[in-house]
């Protein structure tokens, strides 16, 4: 817990974990809750990481009163970090443990997905294994010798009350939850029908003859339905059983999906160093990364990560910080520069002093964005939970109003069973087995097609949120960009020959290990230019080589390098050209004068161009993000026709730049905010895949990008970016259409399960019609969700 604030009352920041959460709508259900609470300024609940984070008055509140507020609604509460959460920044020791209570809180949290998901596959299998039987019973009708008899009955009761009280337990529990507060959601629905169908079903088995009784008033002889009354007693197991386990199943891929986020910020966590080398007193010592103080002089060797945030005091070397900026050149580091924890030390060695350390670092602080930008997400409100909103609180008026017009309308001796009968007659009717099969199917569907085409998408919640998009942010490198510069030109000067020019070149930088050496040699190698061994080599930080050659002398690199050795720096137009274009450009020169210029450059994927046309022609902006230069930027833009571009943007200020497009977009087009995807490949990019309304991480990325983002591609493409929004576009549609085709079946039935035909024809819904315009229905919904296995995408 953390106060803010100076002279006005203090915000204290509080972290609660929460236990008992399986939907969207329990985290609106606590946050709601929360915020009505005396002090509370605001209330946010991340499903993914089980948290609440509270900002209040602590004059106003207490951490166990906050807790206890969201207990008395049925969920578990703690406070994180012992005592009101009660920490501070000053020492290592407190810092340490800071850093140890927040790895042991997500570890909790990773182990609680993993343990609940293997939880709901185990009830799904169980639940499975039963309902299979009473299904196969129930859609025999009485066809089947063997499968007849009133011994059925019981062994359907037998099979549906595990499933029922144990696999579906969760949504009975999560349905009173919502009673008691006034809502109603898909959880409220699939227990009213299952309920209905269950307990309907068991007095039917229990006590035929009342339900007999209704069914003779209904134009039938008693004799009839004695002779056959396991046939003509309508019985609903099947329905209860089937719709729990497909529920349940979709419950599955979901957990596994929140479960994967929790272990995006594990793997950041990771990257930090367990130890770091510093000097103090003169005495050069090991020690935890908690035990360094801001101050401390910090020795960092070739090859290692940096542990902490600081500045370089002394030694020259290159940094690999493309787990910060995306950006695949390493920096050049020299005395005052800057050097961040986590980034990787290039080939010198480094003494910095440390500036910022524990949860201050700049890796600490990215972790901290992907947190609070995956909790930021809006809850999505599912189409069926928003049509149970509506459906639920109608039909169960129509049973009530049934059960009142069939107490007064029918025959004294027969009213109670006509009254009942017919209004557990209307809620068996509405128990949702097309509606239990409308999303799951068409969502399993369509992400096994997206999965044949290299598109992994994590659940049902994100297709409903992709079909919306109107922007996408394209992270430049690795993304627009191959993300490994390449050999682009090569630039003879008056005189001199373009081969001998690369030649040379190469033949200088094959000594040395930085990244644009080495797209020179490579780019040598393509064209076959033999290159010869350097007679001597020296390598200067941040502005070149210096090399000998078949006995010339050479000099390969910046404008600054030339001027160090006194050689004029013709060619400069030609630089400058280059620069414009994105590229990187390096003068070559041999005993003491310019004979040419060689660009290298992180080029533009090939499929790039036609992919952001697609993206055009479909409705969406493109705009680009990238901490390259303006230059850079631009020249990428140009070419690719991108409507707008953001360049030199630091790893902090990604997630800032989404939420702005979000509000911008949304208020260009009328709307309250807009719906952005962020495509990235870098762990710089995870907090921006986490806070876009969809994440999307290319194949070729970092573990953690793809497992912050919601949709991987598994191709390094950009086209698979069009195809999953139009994929997510189709899904949705069918969706629709599903919706349709369950709840076309309950308008045309519950009408007659109401009695409403029986005053002018004496019907009353037969059984074997309900069952079969069931299975039509159910039949309908499951041929339609297949018919994206076919669609062009």
């Amino acid at each position: 817990m953390t106060s803010e604030g100076d002279t006005g009352t203090a915000t204290t920041r509080l972290e609660l974990a929460i236990e008992g959460m399986t939907c969207a709508a329990c985290a609106a259900r606590i946050e709601k809750r929360l915020t009505k609470q005396p002090g509370v300024s605001e209330a946010h609940v991340n499903l993914a990481t089980k948290t609440a984070t509270v900002r209040y008055d602590s004059a106003a509140a207490e951490p166990s009163a906050l807790a206890g507020a969201v207990e008395a609604i049925g969920y578990g509460a703690k406070v994180r970090g012992g005592a009101g959460n009660q920490r501070t920044s000053g020492h290592a020791a407190d810092r340490e443990r800071e850093d140890a209570d927040s790895h042991t809180d997500h570890d909790h949290a990773h182990a609680a997905d993993e343990d609940e998901a293997r939880a709901i596959l185990r009830k799904v299998i169980i639940g499975a294994v039963l309902a299979l039987p009473v299904v196969v019973i129930a859609m025999s009708h009485g066809a089947i010798d063997w499968l007849s008899g009133a011994w059925t009955m019981w062994a359907q009761l037998i099979l549906t009350t595990p499933v029922v009280f144990w696999c579906g337990w969760r949504f009975f529990r999560s349905a009173v939850k919502g009673l008691r507060h006034g809502s109603v959601n898909m959880d409220t629905l699939i227990a009213m029908g299952t309920g209905a169908a269950y307990f309907y079903s068991l007095a039917a088995t229990i006590f035929p003859g009342f339900f007999l009784a209704a069914g003779a008033d209904a134009g039938a002889t008693h004799a009839d339905h004695a002779d056959e009354a396991h046939h003509q007693v309508a019985v609903y197991y099947e329905a209860a059983a089937v719709i729990i386990v497909l529920i349940l199943l979709g419950k599955y891929f979901e957990a596994r999906a929140t479960g994967r986020t929790t272990a995006a910020i594990k793997r950041l966590m990771g990257m930090e160093p367990k130890t770091a080398r510093i000097v103090r007193n003169g005495e050069e010592r090991e020690v935890p990364v908690g035990d360094v103080e801001v101050g401390d002089l910090v020795v960092v060797r070739p090859g290692e990560r940096v542990p902490v945030d600081g500045s370089v005091k002394r030694g020259e070397s290159t940094i690999d910080e493309s787990m910060l900026t995306g950006e695949s050149m390493p920096v050049a580091k020299r005395e005052g520069d800057e050097v961040f924890g986590g980034t990787v030390n290039g080939n010198g060695s480094l003494r910095i002093e440390a500036t910022r350390v524990g949860s201050e670092t700049a890796l600490k602080q990215i972790v901290r964005m992907v947190q609070e930008a995956q909790g930021s997400k809006a809850p999505i409100a599912r189409l069926a939970d928003r049509i149970s909103g509506v459906f639920v609180p109608i039909v169960v008026a129509i049973a009530a109003v049934t059960f009142i017009t069939w107490w007064f309308a029918a025959p004294e001796d027969s009213r109670l069973n006509m009254a009942v009968v017919t209004a557990v007659s209307v809620l068996v009717i509405a128990c949702p087995c097309a509606l239990g099969l409308a999303t799951p199917t068409a969502i399993m569907v369509g992400t096994g097609r997206g999965a044949t085409e290299g598109i992994l998408i994590k659940g049902g919640a994100v297709l409903e949120t992709a079909h919306r998009l109107n922007a996408v942010v394209l992270d430049k490198t690795g993304t627009v960009t191959r993300g490994k510069p390449e050999l682009t030109d090569v630039v003879a000067a008056e005189g001199q020959d373009e081969r001998e020019v690369l030649r040379l070149a190469a033949s200088a930088e094959r000594e040395s290990e930085h990244p644009l050496a080495a797209a020179i040699v490579a780019g040598a190698g393509k064209r076959d230019v033999a290159l010869a061994d350097p007679e001597r080599f020296e390598a200067v930080i941040g502005e070149g080589v210096k090399a000998r050659v078949d006995g010339r002398d050479l000099h390969i690199g910046t404008a600054t390098l030339l001027e160090g050795a006194a050689i004029e720096g013709a060619m400069r137009d030609t630089v400058d050209r280059l620069a414009a274009e994105g590229k990187t450009a390096m003068f070559v020169a041999a005993d003491g004068r310019v004979i040419g210029v060689v660009a290298v450059a992180d080029t533009v994927r090939d499929e790039a161009a036609e992919a952001i046309r697609g993206m055009h022609d479909a409705g969406l902006r493109v705009v680009m993000m990238t901490g390259d230069n303006e230059r850079t930027a631009k020249a990428v833009a140009d070419e690719l026709a991108i409507d707008e571009y953001f360049a030199g943007v630091k790893p902090e200020k990604k997630a800032e730049k989404v939420a702005e497009l979000q509000s911008r977009e949304g208020a260009d087009r009328g709307d309250a905010r807009s719906v952005v995807a962020m495509v990235g490949d870098g762990i710089n990019d995870a907090p921006a895949l986490a806070r876009a309304d969809v994440g999307i991480a290319m194949g070729s990325g970092t573990d953690v990008a793809m497992e912050s983002a919601d949709i991987t591609l598994m191709r390094s493409d950009l086209r698979l970016v069009l195809r999953a929004v139009t994929l997510s576009r189709a899904t949705m549609s069918t969706i629709r259409q599903n919706l349709f085709f369950a709840f076309g079946y309950n308008v045309v039935a519950i009408p007659v399960a109401a009695g409403l035909l029986y005053p002018a024809t004496g019907w009353l819904l037969s059984p074997m019609i309900a069952s079969g315009a069931m299975a039509m229905s159910s039949v309908s919904v499951v041929l339609n969700s297949l018919r994206l296995r076919r669609m062009k995408i």
